[in-house]
């Protein structure tokens, strides 16, 4: 299965190679023309790709940044939730502490 996938890939890639050496060759325009027109599009098309690299890479700078800051908000809420139970915590201590006391002074 895969010799077969690695020869249909060659044959096709190799296919469109000489597909396109045939065209260019029996192009109706001179070959300089025709690099023109190529080399043209060559830089419109890397000229798109680098905006939109651009983009990609804003958008993944914002994503950044929110993911930050809401990495930052979620340590924020777990410290106060720890603090408020820390509170929690000594308050029962002390109650259990007057508890213990008042037990032992009844005695």
């Amino acid at each position: 299965m895969k010799s077969y996938i690695r020869g249909f890939t060659t044959g096709l890639f190799t296919g469109a190679v000489l597909g396109s050496i045939v065209a260019l060759l029996y192009a109706p325009e001179k070959g300089g023309t025709t690099r023109d027109k190529l080399s043209y599009k060559l830089r419109t098309y890397l000229d798109e790709l680098n905006i939109i690299a651009k983009k990609i890479r804003d958008e993944k700078k914002g994503m950044v940044s929110e993911a930050k800051q809401r990495g930052t908000e979620v340590v924020a809420e777990a410290q106060q939730r720890a603090e408020d139970l820390i509170n929690e915590a000594e308050e029962l201590l002390q109650a259990i502490n007057k508890a213990n006391i008042a037990d032992i002074s009844q005695n």
